[in-house]
């Protein structure tokens, strides 16, 4: 197929990227670099420089014909969302709508979606599955699950089909070391680890008091080739079976700050000083989500997503 990856050129765009061209599809990368890096494009593609925000931008995108595109060019850092939430309106909302109706417009009704744990909020029973209760706690949360609303009335109306893909803690870096390009301002645990580690941060470790194994807390890390192949796989999904879903992507299992930091000291050989810091509002003890339907439905399994492997392969990057 023909596919548009609209943010393509960004940390798991690229990854995206990469297994659309293993599986033999024909990419062409949409981006606007504000976050995304010209190291990451592949020289096999075509990329289009263009902006989410310009009708006109993504009409003569569309206008060259795509049997699918992925979306994946939205705000992240939920903190910020809650500060500035007018940014995550216009880009990721209006952004979106922008999309939707350029790919309408042009007939193009296969839409992979990154979506987000976030727009579950607090957690009312582990792991949590596609069933359960969405209730943001941030704003960007709340940015991703309007979207998910939209995507349902765009299939019923326009008959365009998804894939909402709920990724929780994404990580990790390209194991065959194709893609180098590091994380503009990484939010995330791993990428703040491996700062400190090169001296480049401090490292907090925020709650060391919560009913856990080691009372800090466990979150989700999927390795981010694990879920760039759930986006392939999904794709084919809804392409052969004419049928929009939602799925969680995840390893069913968490891993605790400790744990990833031990860890991360034991391949990188460096002391990596922390901090023990209060807990942060918000934060809940336990994070982790059951991916059985990403199993049923598409046969996705994530094979990169041991700690270690997790660890090793951004370490390769950032050293």
């Amino acid at each position: 197929m023909k596919v548009l990856v609209i943010g393509g050129a960004g940390y798991i765009g690229s990854h995206v990227v990469k297994e659309m061209m293993a599986a033999g599809h024909k990419v062409t990368v949409f981006d606007n670099l504000s976050s995304g890096l010209r190291v990451n494009l592949f020289p096999e593609n075509d990329f289009i420089y263009g902006n989410i925000l310009i009708p006109s931008d993504l009409d003569a995108a569309f206008a060259r014909g795509f049997d699918a595109f992925v979306h994946l060019a939205a705000f992240k850092a939920a903190g910020e969302s809650m500060i500035v939430p007018e940014k995550y309106s216009v880009n990721n909302i209006t952004g979106t709508l922008n999309i939707m109706n350029a790919a309408v417009a042009h007939n193009c009704k296969k839409m992979i979606f990154s979506s987000s744990a976030a727009t579950f909020g607090e957690p009312q029973y582990l792991p949590m599955d596609e069933n359960h209760p969405q209730n943001p706690i941030n704003y960007y949360g709340f940015t991703k699950l309007e979207i998910e609303r939209f995507m349902d009335w765009y299939d019923q109306l326009k008959g365009m089909r998804f894939a909402a893909l709920r990724y929780f803690n994404a990580a990790g870096y390209d194991p065959e070391g194709k893609i180098r390009g590091l994380e503009q301002k990484p939010e995330n645990l791993l990428p703040r680890i491996m700062e400190a580690a090169l001296g480049q941060r401090e490292l907090k470790v925020f709650g060391t008091d919560y009913d856990t194994r080691d009372g800090t807390c466990i979150r989700d890390y999927v390795h981010v080739t694990d879920l760039a192949r759930a986006h392939v796989m999904a794709l084919e999904y809804i392409a052969k079976n004419d049928k929009s879903i939602k799925l969680n992507l995840g390893t069913e299992k968490g891993t605790t700050v400790k744990e990833l930091l031990d860890a991360a000291r034991k391949i990188t050989g460096k002391a990596i000083p922390a901090e023990d810091a209060p807990r942060r509002p918000g934060d809940p003890a336990s994070l982790y989500t059951s991916s059985k339907l990403a199993k049923d439905l598409l046969g996705w399994e994530p094979k990169y997503s041991d700690v270690d492997t997790l660890v090793k392969t951004t370490w390769e990057v950032y050293k």
